[in-house]
Protein backbone atom coordinates (compact mmCIF):
# COMPACT_ATOMS: atom_id res chain seq x y z
CA UNK A 1 0.00 0.00 0.00
CA UNK A 2 1.68 3.91 -1.04
CA UNK A 3 2.17 5.79 1.91
CA UNK A 4 0.65 9.50 2.51
CA UNK A 5 2.14 12.03 4.35
CA UNK A 6 -0.40 15.06 5.87
CA UNK A 7 1.08 18.08 7.17
CA UNK A 8 -0.31 20.78 9.32
CA UNK A 9 1.06 22.76 12.53
CA UNK A 10 -2.32 22.74 14.01
CA UNK A 11 -2.72 18.91 15.71
CA UNK A 12 -6.63 18.89 15.78
CA UNK A 13 -6.99 18.95 11.97
CA UNK A 14 -4.03 15.87 12.43
CA UNK A 15 -6.16 14.31 14.89
CA UNK A 16 -8.89 14.65 11.94
CA UNK A 17 -6.78 13.32 9.28
CA UNK A 18 -6.03 10.34 11.49
CA UNK A 19 -9.59 9.34 12.27
CA UNK A 20 -10.95 9.85 9.12
CA UNK A 21 -8.07 7.85 6.99
CA UNK A 22 -6.39 5.29 9.47
CA UNK A 23 -8.42 2.29 7.56
CA UNK A 24 -8.44 3.43 4.33
CA UNK A 25 -4.13 5.14 3.76
CA UNK A 26 -0.90 3.80 5.19
CA UNK A 27 -0.73 7.13 6.67
CA UNK A 28 2.33 9.67 8.65
CA UNK A 29 1.48 12.66 9.93
CA UNK A 30 3.68 15.77 10.44
CA UNK A 31 3.02 19.10 12.81
CA UNK A 32 5.40 21.30 10.03
CA UNK A 33 7.48 21.85 7.19
CA UNK A 34 10.89 20.74 9.19
CA UNK A 35 9.17 17.31 10.81
CA UNK A 36 7.53 16.43 7.41
CA UNK A 37 11.45 16.62 5.68
CA UNK A 38 12.72 14.25 8.27
CA UNK A 39 9.76 11.76 7.73
CA UNK A 40 10.27 12.16 3.94
CA UNK A 41 14.04 11.34 4.70
CA UNK A 42 13.31 8.21 7.16
CA UNK A 43 9.66 7.09 6.11
CA UNK A 44 9.49 7.71 2.45
CA UNK A 45 9.07 7.41 0.01
CA UNK A 46 5.34 8.84 0.14
CA UNK A 47 2.98 8.59 -2.89
CA UNK A 48 1.36 11.77 -1.70
CA UNK A 49 1.94 14.43 0.54
CA UNK A 50 -0.49 16.88 1.69
CA UNK A 51 0.29 20.19 3.00
CA UNK A 52 -1.52 23.09 4.33
CA UNK A 53 -0.17 26.37 3.17
CA UNK A 54 -0.20 28.99 5.83
CA UNK A 55 2.58 27.16 8.45
CA UNK A 56 5.23 29.05 10.71
CA UNK A 57 8.79 29.04 9.49
CA UNK A 58 8.43 27.34 6.11
CA UNK A 59 4.98 27.84 4.67
CA UNK A 60 3.64 24.90 2.45
CA UNK A 61 4.95 26.38 -1.05
CA UNK A 62 8.14 26.26 0.06
CA UNK A 63 7.91 22.85 1.75
CA UNK A 64 6.29 21.21 -1.37
CA UNK A 65 8.92 22.25 -3.73
CA UNK A 66 11.73 20.91 -1.52
CA UNK A 67 9.73 17.81 -1.70
CA UNK A 68 9.31 17.91 -5.19
CA UNK A 69 12.96 18.11 -5.48
CA UNK A 70 14.19 15.62 -3.19
CA UNK A 71 11.34 13.53 -4.39
CA UNK A 72 10.04 13.96 -7.83
CA UNK A 73 7.46 11.38 -8.13
CA UNK A 74 5.68 12.09 -5.31
CA UNK A 75 2.37 14.25 -5.55
CA UNK A 76 2.20 17.33 -4.03
CA UNK A 77 -1.67 18.15 -2.44
CA UNK A 78 -2.05 22.13 -0.66
CA UNK A 79 -4.81 23.04 1.93
CA UNK A 80 -5.11 26.63 1.33
CA UNK A 81 -8.41 29.26 3.13
CA UNK A 82 -9.82 31.68 1.03
CA UNK A 83 -7.99 34.40 1.12
CA UNK A 84 -4.49 32.26 -0.30
CA UNK A 85 -6.46 31.18 -3.25
CA UNK A 86 -3.75 33.29 -5.77
CA UNK A 87 -0.82 31.94 -3.54
CA UNK A 88 -2.22 28.24 -4.18
CA UNK A 89 -2.99 28.59 -7.91
CA UNK A 90 0.44 30.24 -8.25
CA UNK A 91 1.75 27.07 -6.99
CA UNK A 92 -0.20 24.97 -8.74
CA UNK A 93 0.87 27.21 -12.21
CA UNK A 94 4.71 26.29 -11.74
CA UNK A 95 4.44 22.68 -11.62
CA UNK A 96 4.91 22.26 -7.59
CA UNK A 97 1.80 21.42 -7.05
CA UNK A 98 -0.82 18.87 -8.66
CA UNK A 99 -3.99 20.00 -6.16
CA UNK A 100 -5.35 22.38 -3.83
CA UNK A 101 -8.02 22.09 -1.79
CA UNK A 102 -9.76 25.01 0.18
CA UNK A 103 -10.33 24.93 4.00
CA UNK A 104 -12.14 23.14 5.62
CA UNK A 105 -11.94 20.16 3.55
CA UNK A 106 -14.91 17.61 3.68
CA UNK A 107 -13.28 14.01 4.06
CA UNK A 108 -14.86 13.25 1.03
CA UNK A 109 -13.42 15.56 -0.79
CA UNK A 110 -10.02 14.99 0.70
CA UNK A 111 -10.07 11.07 0.13
CA UNK A 112 -10.93 12.08 -3.78
CA UNK A 113 -8.27 14.23 -4.50
CA UNK A 114 -5.52 11.58 -1.88
CA UNK A 115 -7.12 8.97 -4.44
CA UNK A 116 -6.42 10.38 -7.69
CA UNK A 117 -2.83 11.57 -6.15
CA UNK A 118 -2.16 7.65 -5.58
CA UNK A 119 -3.38 6.82 -9.47
CA UNK A 120 -1.11 9.62 -10.52
CA UNK A 121 1.49 8.38 -8.41
CA UNK A 122 1.45 4.99 -9.92
CA UNK A 123 0.79 6.04 -13.55
CA UNK A 124 4.38 7.81 -13.21
CA UNK A 125 5.98 4.65 -11.46
CA UNK A 126 4.57 2.64 -14.36
CA UNK A 127 6.11 4.90 -16.52
CA UNK A 128 9.15 4.93 -15.02
CA UNK A 129 9.65 0.64 -14.72
CA UNK A 130 8.61 0.14 -18.30
CA UNK A 131 11.02 2.79 -19.44
CA UNK A 132 13.63 1.84 -17.45
CA UNK A 133 13.03 -1.92 -18.58
CA UNK A 134 13.16 -1.21 -22.00
CA UNK A 135 16.26 1.12 -21.71
CA UNK A 136 18.05 -1.52 -19.75
CA UNK A 137 16.81 -3.79 -22.17
CA UNK A 138 17.95 -2.32 -25.10
CA UNK A 139 21.49 -1.42 -23.53
CA UNK A 140 21.26 -5.18 -22.36
CA UNK A 141 21.41 -6.47 -26.15
CA UNK A 142 23.63 -4.08 -27.46
CA UNK A 143 26.22 -4.71 -25.21
CA UNK A 144 25.79 -8.89 -25.54
CA UNK A 145 25.89 -8.20 -29.14
CA UNK A 146 29.33 -6.73 -29.00
CA UNK A 147 30.63 -9.50 -26.24
CA UNK A 148 29.62 -11.89 -29.50
CA UNK A 149 30.78 -9.65 -32.17
CA UNK A 150 34.13 -8.20 -30.83
CA UNK A 151 35.83 -9.50 -27.43
CA UNK A 152 37.95 -7.05 -27.25
CA UNK A 153 35.40 -4.02 -28.02
CA UNK A 154 33.75 -5.36 -25.26
CA UNK A 155 36.15 -5.72 -22.35
CA UNK A 156 37.05 -2.28 -22.98
CA UNK A 157 33.59 -1.15 -22.20
CA UNK A 158 33.49 -3.42 -19.19
CA UNK A 159 36.85 -1.35 -17.96
CA UNK A 160 35.52 1.84 -18.80
CA UNK A 161 32.23 1.56 -17.11
CA UNK A 162 33.82 0.21 -13.77
CA UNK A 163 35.91 3.85 -14.22
CA UNK A 164 32.84 6.05 -14.96
CA UNK A 165 30.70 4.16 -11.99
CA UNK A 166 33.52 5.36 -9.48
CA UNK A 167 34.37 9.03 -11.27
CA UNK A 168 30.56 9.85 -11.43
CA UNK A 169 30.54 9.68 -7.74
CA UNK A 170 33.67 11.28 -7.28
CA UNK A 171 32.06 14.44 -9.77
CA UNK A 172 28.30 13.58 -7.50
CA UNK A 173 26.18 13.64 -10.64
CA UNK A 174 22.52 12.81 -10.73
CA UNK A 175 20.81 9.91 -13.02
CA UNK A 176 24.59 7.81 -13.25
CA UNK A 177 22.69 5.60 -14.85
CA UNK A 178 22.91 7.75 -17.94
CA UNK A 179 26.50 7.77 -17.43
CA UNK A 180 27.29 4.07 -17.07
CA UNK A 181 25.04 3.39 -20.38
CA UNK A 182 27.42 5.53 -22.07
CA UNK A 183 30.07 3.87 -20.89
CA UNK A 184 28.87 0.63 -21.72
CA UNK A 185 27.53 1.64 -25.32
CA UNK A 186 30.79 4.08 -26.40
CA UNK A 187 32.13 0.82 -27.94
CA UNK A 188 29.25 -0.54 -29.40
CA UNK A 189 30.14 0.74 -32.76
CA UNK A 190 32.85 -1.06 -32.81
CA UNK A 191 30.73 -4.38 -33.78
CA UNK A 192 31.68 -3.28 -37.18
CA UNK A 193 35.39 -2.67 -37.31
CA UNK A 194 37.57 -5.96 -37.85
CA UNK A 195 39.18 -6.72 -34.42
CA UNK A 196 42.44 -6.86 -35.80
CA UNK A 197 42.13 -2.96 -36.40
CA UNK A 198 41.16 -2.79 -32.84
CA UNK A 199 43.76 -4.64 -31.59
CA UNK A 200 46.16 -2.61 -32.91
CA UNK A 201 44.25 0.50 -32.07
CA UNK A 202 43.59 -0.58 -28.26
CA UNK A 203 47.46 -1.83 -28.31
CA UNK A 204 49.01 2.11 -29.74
CA UNK A 205 49.92 0.55 -32.97
CA UNK A 206 50.45 3.11 -35.78
CA UNK A 207 47.00 2.37 -37.91
CA UNK A 208 47.36 2.79 -41.96
CA UNK A 209 45.42 5.80 -43.03
CA UNK A 210 42.72 3.39 -44.48
CA UNK A 211 42.65 1.30 -40.93
CA UNK A 212 42.18 5.21 -39.43
CA UNK A 213 39.41 6.16 -41.31
CA UNK A 214 37.69 2.83 -40.45
CA UNK A 215 38.05 3.62 -36.35
CA UNK A 216 36.73 6.78 -37.25
CA UNK A 217 33.53 5.61 -37.64
CA UNK A 218 32.66 3.93 -34.74
CA UNK A 219 31.22 6.78 -32.95
CA UNK A 220 28.28 7.21 -36.00
CA UNK A 221 27.97 3.83 -35.70
CA UNK A 222 27.20 4.39 -32.60
CA UNK A 223 24.88 7.14 -32.76
CA UNK A 224 22.83 5.48 -35.81
CA UNK A 225 22.52 2.09 -33.30
CA UNK A 226 21.25 4.29 -30.70
CA UNK A 227 19.18 6.77 -32.52
CA UNK A 228 16.02 4.80 -32.94
CA UNK A 229 15.84 4.18 -28.87
CA UNK A 230 13.65 6.16 -26.61
CA UNK A 231 14.90 8.45 -24.21
CA UNK A 232 18.64 7.39 -25.35
CA UNK A 233 19.45 11.38 -26.61
CA UNK A 234 21.43 12.37 -23.55
CA UNK A 235 23.26 8.97 -23.73
CA UNK A 236 24.01 9.07 -27.58
CA UNK A 237 24.99 13.24 -27.35
CA UNK A 238 27.83 11.89 -24.92
CA UNK A 239 29.10 8.55 -27.40
CA UNK A 240 29.42 11.20 -30.55
CA UNK A 241 31.89 13.79 -28.59
CA UNK A 242 33.60 11.23 -26.68
CA UNK A 243 36.69 11.74 -28.31
CA UNK A 244 36.30 15.78 -28.43
CA UNK A 245 39.42 17.63 -26.64
CA UNK A 246 38.03 20.36 -23.65
CA UNK A 247 37.16 23.63 -24.88
CA UNK A 248 36.69 26.32 -22.44
CA UNK A 249 34.58 28.74 -25.14
CA UNK A 250 32.14 24.85 -25.97
CA UNK A 251 32.81 22.41 -24.17
CA UNK A 252 31.31 19.01 -24.34
CA UNK A 253 28.92 17.52 -22.20
CA UNK A 254 29.79 16.66 -18.98
CA UNK A 255 29.78 13.09 -19.50
CA UNK A 256 31.87 13.10 -22.50
CA UNK A 257 34.24 14.75 -20.71
CA UNK A 258 34.65 12.26 -18.34
CA UNK A 259 34.63 9.56 -20.84
CA UNK A 260 37.76 11.00 -23.34
CA UNK A 261 39.88 10.97 -19.89
CA UNK A 262 38.93 7.05 -18.97
CA UNK A 263 39.27 6.24 -22.58
CA UNK A 264 42.78 7.57 -22.99
CA UNK A 265 43.75 6.23 -19.53
CA UNK A 266 42.85 2.39 -20.87
CA UNK A 267 44.89 2.91 -24.10
CA UNK A 268 47.95 4.08 -21.85
CA UNK A 269 47.09 1.41 -19.49
CA UNK A 270 47.01 -0.81 -22.24
CA UNK A 271 49.54 0.12 -23.96
CA UNK A 272 51.74 -1.24 -20.74
CA UNK A 273 51.90 2.22 -18.84
CA UNK A 274 51.19 1.91 -14.82
CA UNK A 275 48.99 3.78 -13.20
CA UNK A 276 51.88 6.47 -12.13
CA UNK A 277 52.65 6.56 -15.79
CA UNK A 278 49.54 6.97 -17.52
CA UNK A 279 48.48 10.33 -15.24
CA UNK A 280 52.02 11.51 -15.82
CA UNK A 281 51.67 11.25 -19.47
CA UNK A 282 48.05 12.48 -19.24
CA UNK A 283 48.96 15.77 -17.34
CA UNK A 284 51.07 16.94 -20.20
CA UNK A 285 48.64 16.89 -22.73
CA UNK A 286 47.94 20.38 -21.87
CA UNK A 287 43.91 21.22 -22.79
CA UNK A 288 43.47 17.96 -23.56
CA UNK A 289 41.01 17.37 -20.54
CA UNK A 290 38.58 19.04 -18.19
CA UNK A 291 41.26 19.91 -15.59
CA UNK A 292 38.78 19.03 -13.03
CA UNK A 293 37.47 15.87 -14.53
CA UNK A 294 41.48 14.57 -14.70
CA UNK A 295 42.28 15.73 -11.30
CA UNK A 296 38.97 13.95 -9.83
CA UNK A 297 39.83 10.80 -11.95
CA UNK A 298 43.41 10.63 -10.33
CA UNK A 299 41.98 11.13 -7.00
CA UNK A 300 39.72 8.59 -7.55
CA UNK A 301 42.53 6.00 -9.13
CA UNK A 302 44.87 6.71 -5.77
CA UNK A 303 42.45 6.79 -3.39
CA UNK A 304 43.29 3.87 -1.84
CA UNK A 305 47.54 4.82 -2.18
CA UNK A 306 49.11 6.77 -0.18
CA UNK A 307 51.01 8.92 -3.00
CA UNK A 308 49.40 11.04 -5.90
CA UNK A 309 51.35 11.90 -9.25
CA UNK A 310 52.36 15.31 -10.16
CA UNK A 311 54.26 16.88 -13.18
CA UNK A 312 56.27 19.71 -12.33
CA UNK A 313 58.79 21.89 -13.15
CA UNK A 314 62.32 21.74 -11.03
CA UNK A 315 61.31 25.13 -8.93
CA UNK A 316 57.83 23.51 -7.79
CA UNK A 317 60.06 20.49 -6.34
CA UNK A 318 60.25 20.23 -2.44
CA UNK A 319 62.20 17.36 -0.13
CA UNK A 320 59.88 14.58 0.14
CA UNK A 321 58.76 13.66 -3.12
CA UNK A 322 59.47 10.83 -5.07
CA UNK A 323 60.30 10.45 -8.83
CA UNK A 324 58.15 8.69 -10.53
CA UNK A 325 59.94 8.33 -13.97
CA UNK A 326 63.47 7.83 -15.17
CA UNK A 327 65.30 11.10 -15.67
CA UNK A 328 67.24 10.76 -18.85
CA UNK A 329 69.70 13.13 -21.06
CA UNK A 330 68.55 13.58 -24.04
CA UNK A 331 71.48 10.64 -25.19
CA UNK A 332 69.65 8.56 -23.23
CA UNK A 333 71.66 8.32 -20.19
CA UNK A 334 70.22 7.52 -17.04
CA UNK A 335 70.92 10.69 -14.46
CA UNK A 336 68.54 9.79 -11.99
CA UNK A 337 66.48 6.26 -11.57
CA UNK A 338 63.00 6.20 -10.81
CA UNK A 339 61.48 5.95 -7.13
CA UNK A 340 64.19 8.06 -5.98
CA UNK A 341 63.68 10.05 -2.79
CA UNK A 342 63.94 13.64 -3.45
CA UNK A 343 66.00 15.59 -0.70
CA UNK A 344 67.94 18.83 -0.77
CA UNK A 345 71.13 17.44 -2.32
CA UNK A 346 68.58 15.35 -4.76
CA UNK A 347 66.86 18.44 -5.86
CA UNK A 348 70.17 20.30 -6.49
CA UNK A 349 71.69 17.75 -8.31
CA UNK A 350 68.66 17.87 -10.85
CA UNK A 351 68.87 21.41 -11.06
CA UNK A 352 72.77 20.58 -12.26
CA UNK A 353 71.80 18.00 -14.31
CA UNK A 354 68.85 20.17 -15.86
CA UNK A 355 71.36 22.74 -16.32
CA UNK A 356 74.44 20.72 -17.81
CA UNK A 357 72.58 17.76 -19.72
CA UNK A 358 68.92 19.51 -20.95
CA UNK A 359 66.62 17.61 -19.46
CA UNK A 360 63.28 18.32 -20.26
CA UNK A 361 60.64 19.40 -18.09
CA UNK A 362 58.27 18.99 -16.36
CA UNK A 363 59.44 16.10 -14.73
CA UNK A 364 56.30 13.20 -12.84
CA UNK A 365 56.83 12.92 -8.77
CA UNK A 366 55.18 11.15 -6.77
CA UNK A 367 53.98 13.36 -3.88
CA UNK A 368 53.24 10.76 -0.57
CA UNK A 369 49.76 12.36 1.17
CA UNK A 370 50.37 11.04 4.94
CA UNK A 371 53.53 13.05 5.89
CA UNK A 372 55.12 9.34 5.71
CA UNK A 373 57.44 9.86 2.62
CA UNK A 374 56.73 6.52 1.63
CA UNK A 375 54.46 5.44 -1.09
Amino acid sequence: MEKILFVDDEPNILDTFRRAFHKRYELETASGSLVALDLLQSHGPFAVVVSDLKMPGMDGIELLSKIHIASPTTVRIMLTGHADLEAAIAAVNEGNVFRFLTKPCPAESMAKAVDAGIEQYRLVMAERELLRGTLLGSVAMLTDLLAMANPEAFGRSGRIKRHMFHLARKLEVKNVWRYEAAAMLSQVGCITIPEPILRKRYRGAALTFEEQMVMDQHTAISSALLSNIPRLESVREIIVRQNDPFDRESPPPLGSRMLKVILDYDDLEQQGLDKVEAVGEMQLREGMYDPVVLELFSQYLFGGERCIPRQLRLEEMRPGMILGQEVKAPSGLMLMAKGQYLNEPAIKRLASFTRSHGVQEPILVLIPVDGTGTC
